[in-house]
């Protein structure tokens, strides 16, 4: 076998937007790339280490010997290490070994543009030819009405590894298992999308891949990167969206990963004040280093072109905007114009953003975000973040801490419910009840319901309920769809026994529906981001801890009433948006979801009689624990 060939994939192009921060495509330069020179079929190698003295291809194929393939620096000022290895082919094992001149530090290196990585603990990096065999063309031809805000986006948040397991093999399911079992599962449920936990190669599985090491190679634990294509291409063919989860936040200490790359402070800042997370135990990404910003927009740019994402949900934002996140007074140092943001940090994010609608403006990036910040989901010509939506966490909070009380004392707190109405249209607001929410003591979503048994399940039914019909997108964690009664554990399976049980049935039944109604009610969607679309009823009847409204389309109106009680209030009067008909299109308490079927109107005129400021009403009778919605 030949040593290294000189051979570059760059052109001076190329390398000048490397170095102003302005490659969003790094991925067809960098890494390991199977090619032919000269008639000779081997692998193109390129890598950024401007600190090395020397750079080594080792692997399987050179006895992991540093001597052998000795990569050329690029005589530009850039950093990058390139050349060809003549018979190196697809599957061959590999890192880089790197010489720094910085102490003399020698590290052994994964591939940061790796497609494919070992599965763990193995930590090398694998030359791989990736082949995608796509059939979702119709998906991808109208995506953009699919991914659109005046669209339902109603999202099923998945941890691959513990969402169904084969229990007689102790495995999870495969990318192939996958492809079928979830996809069939998330269309007959009605979920517009799927929001996978991060899936890009991580070390350490208690990190749910929060602690990435391969940011360019889907896991090994599932299968080849083909067979996860396979898994998208299924979800597209049934009509359903994927959400990628993507952590430029933050990264791990692991020897083979990004921390101190070439024997310096290459990728994570300097400063441990701004590059070290005290609560994560990670590095922090220099967001003020052009080539690290070419690196992180190039990788979310990578996932919506080979891979066909739909969206990037970006995790811990807040982290990122503000110096202080965490840190005690003396561990962080203010901007320079003495405030606590992060500016190098924010100018990314807007980078991102403009680069990914720009390129897939068929695409949405969600942003976790938990702090007031300003315009997070605003357009960056307005001087937003450039997000599509943002998580709505103080809507989380407040309805999961409201939902936790005896309703005896809700009325009492009925301001906790309705205070999200006051800023629900300062962002574009996806409502999560996320994995966070149902994992290290904080109980399922279910076991926070009070009550006895019945009650639980119709306050459950309550909430999701109110959530659906709440402005804005919704996101449910797995196995809250069921009522699942344990946190969620990501070394086991979701309790999938419990769906053989009538309850339990019941919430994934008003789940199903509830989507349904998300999806054929445009009041519910086409104006979720708009406050024209939402007004108040009443939401002030805390005596009998009742709240309704109306949700508009364009040229639909819904009304929405829920009891907060155990108690059926009848003869219960409310103010209607409009004369005429009006249908009942959902309840609740219905029996097919294991309620009470308390009898209630399924049609009724609107009574001319002045009530709660509006020329017409009428008098319902409201179902305990229950949600009535009503069309005209």
């Amino acid at each position: 076998m030949g040593n290294v060939i000189t051979h570059s994939l760059f052109s001076d192009f190329d390398i000048n937007l490397f170095k102003s921060g302005r490659h969003y495509r790094l991925y067809e330069k960098m890494g390991s790339h199977v090619i032919e020179v000269d008639g000779v079929q081997g692998t193109y190698f390129a890598v950024w280490a401007p600190s090395a003295k020397s750079v080594a291809v080792i692997g399987d194929f050179n006895f992991w010997d540093d001597s052998t393939h000795l990569l050329n620096v690029r005589w530009d000022s850039s950093g990058i290490w390139e050349g060809f290895i003549p018979h190196v082919s697809h599957g061959t094992t590999y890192k880089y070994k790197i010489h720094s001149s910085h102490h003399d530090v020698i590290t052994e290196k994964a591939d940061p543009y790796a497609r494919r990585c070992e599965h763990p603990p193995k930590t090398a990096s694998i030359v791989y030819d990736y082949k995608p065999n796509w059939s979702d063309q119709k998906w991808m031809q109208n995506r953009a009405k699919h991914n659109a805000l005046d669209a339902p986006y109603s999202v099923y948040e998945v941890h691959l590894g513990s969402w169904k397991r084969k229990i007689e093999e102790n495995r999870s399911l495969s990318y192939h298992e996958l492809s079928l079992d979830l996809v069939a599962y998330a269309k007959k449920m009605q979920f517009t999308h799927i929001e996978f936990m991060p899936i890009m190669e991580y070390p350490y599985d208690p990190s749910w891949g929060y602690q990435l090491t391969g940011y360019f190679a889907p896991t090994s634990r599932f299968g080849y990167p083909e067979e996860f294509q396979e898994l998208i291409n299924a979800c597209h063919e049934a009509g359903i969206g994927v959400i990628l989860d993507w952590v430029p936040s933050h990264f791990p200490e692991d020897a083979h990963g990004l921390g101190n790359f070439d024997g310096t402070h290459l990728y994570e800042h300097p400063d441990k004040k701004r590059g070290y997370h005290p609560d994560w135990k990670s590095l922090i990404f220099n967001y003020g280093r052009n080539e690290v910003k070419s690196f992180l927009i190039s990788n979310a740019l990578f996932w919506l072109d080979q891979y066909h994402i739909d969206g990037l949900r970006v995790d811990a934002v807040a982290s990122m905007l503000f110096l202080d996140y965490s840190r005690e007074d003396g561990e962080w140092e203010a901007n320079i114009h003495g405030g606590r943001e992060n500016l190098e940090a924010i100018a990314f994010m807007r980078e991102m953003n403009e680069a990914v609608y720009l390129n897939y403006p068929d695409t949405q990036t969600i942003a976790e975000e938990s702090t007031s910040f300003p315009m997070v989901s605003k357009p960056t010509s307005m001087g937003g973040l450039g997000f599509g939506m943002k998580w709505m966490m103080g809507w989380m909070h407040d309805t999961l801490q409201y939902f936790k009380k005896d309703p005896i004392h809700r009325r009492h707190h009925q301001d906790d419910l309705t205070f999200s109405m006051t800023y629900a249209f300062t962002e574009n607001f996806m409502l999560p009840l996320s994995h966070d929410e149902v994992v290290y003591g904080k109980s399922s979503i279910l076991g926070r319901m009070p009550g006895d048994d019945w009650q639980k399940f119709a306050n459950l039914r309550l909430m999701y309920s109110y959530m659906f019909t709440h402005p804005g997108g919704n996101l449910l964690m797995m196995g809250s769809e069921f009522g699942q009664h344990a946190e969620w554990n990501f070394e086991g399976s979701l309790d999938w026994h419990l769906t053989e049980f009538a309850p339990h049935q019941g919430i994934q039944k008003t789940i199903t529906d509830l989507n349904k109604l998300y999806r054929s009610q445009k009041a519910l969607h086409e104006k979720q981001f708009d406050a024209t679309g939402f007004e108040w009823i009443s939401h002030d009847d805390s005596e009998n801890c009742v709240i309704s409204y109306v949700r508009r389309g364009y040229d639909s109106v819904l009304v929405i009433v829920c009891n907060l009680t155990p108690v059926p209030r009848e003869n219960y009067r409310i103010g209607l948006p409009n004369t005429g008909t009006y249908k009942l299109l959902y309840n609740s308490d219905d029996v097919k979801y294991d309620g009470s079927g308390f009898k209630v109107k399924k049609l009724f005129k609107a009574q001319t009689k002045d009530w709660q400021y509006r020329e017409q009403s009428v008098e319902l009778d409201v179902p305990p624990l229950g949600v009535l919605v009503y069309g005209v």
